[in-house]
C-alpha cells in the first residue's frame, strides 16, 4: 500500500510531486524557516498574523479546564496565547470570588489566592504536536525564555496520524498548518476521531480574498516581494515562494467549509479576516 500511496501525485505549491515527496519537501521548507519564522511571519503579513491569531483565541474563548490540542503549532503561538488567556479568565473569577465575599478576614482572602494560585490555569492544557523536530525546538526555546511551562506539553507527531487516542481534547486547533497537509481529509478525520463529543474543531488559514482590487494587490504582493523578502531575511527565496504558492493552492472558504462537514463535523461556519485573506473556519463534534 506504500508502494502505491508514493506513487501518488499531488502538489507542491505548483509543482507536481509525489505524496512522498510532497512530504520531504515540505519538511525541509519548515526545517529551513524555522530559526526566522517568527519574522518571517511579521515581515509576510505586516505583523497582522499576530492579530489573527488573537482573534482565533477570541472565538475560541476557552475556560478553565480545556485540554487543547493544536497541531502544526510548533512554534507556540497558539499555545502561550491559550496560556495566557485562561490565565486571565483564572484571575477575573477569582476576583469575582473574592468580591462576592467581602466579609473574609484578611487570613482568610490570602489563604484563597494561594490555592488559586497553586493551579493558575485550573486544569487546563495545551498539547503542540508538530511534525517538524526543528519547528518544536525553536517552540521549546521560546517558551523557556518567556517563561511558559505549567500546563504545555510538545510532541512529535503527523497531523494525518495523530500519536492520541480517541475522544481526549475539547479544542482542536491548527493555524496556517492544514495546507501544508498531504491529504485534508485525513487531517480532518483525524482532528474528529481525537475530540470529545461536544469538542471544537478551529482552523486559522490562508484563503480566498473577496475583493477583486485587494486580490490583484495581494497577487503583486505574494508573487513579487515575499520571495525577495524571503531572500533578504532568511536567504531563502524558494521556501517562501513555495508557502505563496500553497496559499494559492488550497481550497477557497466554502469547498473547504464542505470537507470539514465530510469529515463528520456540524455547526461549520467561516468568519473571513482581512476580506478573506485568512479565515477561521469552526465545527463540532455533536
Amino acid at each position: 500500500a506504500r508502494g502505491l500511496a508514493a506513487n501518488k501525485e499531488t502538489h507542491f505549491g505548483f509543482q507536481t510531486v509525489s505524496e512522498e515527496e510532497k512530504g520531504e519537501k515540505v519538511y525541509q521548507v519548515f526545517e529551513n524557516v524555522a530559526k526566522k519564522y517568527d519574522i518571517m511571519n511579521d515581515s509576510m503579513s505586516l505583523g497582522i498574523h499576530r492579530v489573527w491569531k488573537d482573534v482565533l483565541l477570541y472565538k475560541m474563548n476557552p475556560s478553565p479546564g480545556i485540554l487543547l490540542l493544536d497541531v502544526a503549532g510548533g512554534t507556540g503561538d497558539i499555545a502561550f496565547r491559550f496560556i495566557d488567556y485562561v490565565r486571565s479568565v483564572r484571575e477575573r473569577q477569582l476576583r469575582r470570588k473574592l468580591k462576592h465575599h467581602q466579609n473574609l478576614s484578611w487570613q482568610e482572602i490570602a489563604d484563597s489566592y494561594q490555592a488559586e494560585a497553586v493551579k493558575p490555569l485550573g486544569d487546563s492544557q495545551v498539547v503542540v504536536c508538530d511534525i517538524n523536530k526543528e519547528m518544536l525546538k525553536v517552540g521549546r526555546q521560546k517558551a523557556q525564555h518567556l517563561g511558559y511551562s505549567e500546563g504545555l506539553s510538545w510532541v512529535v507527531g503527523n497531523a494525518e496520524e495523530l500519536p492520541f487516542g480517541d475522544e481526549k481534547f475539547d479544542v482542536y486547533t491548527i493555524a496556517f498548518g492544514i495546507r501544508n497537509v498531504t491529504h485534508i481529509d485525513l487531517a480532518l478525520q483525524e482532528a474528529y476521531r481525537v475530540l470529545k463529543p461536544g469538542g471544537r474543531f478551529l482552523c486559522l488559514e490562508f484563503s480566498q480574498v473577496n475583493n477583486p482590487l485587494l486580490a490583484r494587490l495581494y497577487d503583486l504582493y505574494s508573487f513579487q516581494i515575499i520571495p525577495v523578502l524571503g531572500e533578504i531575511i532568511a536567504g531563502d527565496w524558494k521556501s517562501y515562494q513555495y508557502l505563496v504558492e500553497s496559499i494559492r493552492r488550497f481550497p477557497p472558504q466554502e469547498e473547504f467549509k464542505a470537507m470539514i462537514e465530510d469529515a463528520g463535523f456540524l455547526k461549520v461556519d467561516y468568519l473571513n479576516l482581512t476580506s478573506g485573506i485568512v479565515a477561521i473556519h469552526s465545527g463540532f463534534k455533536l
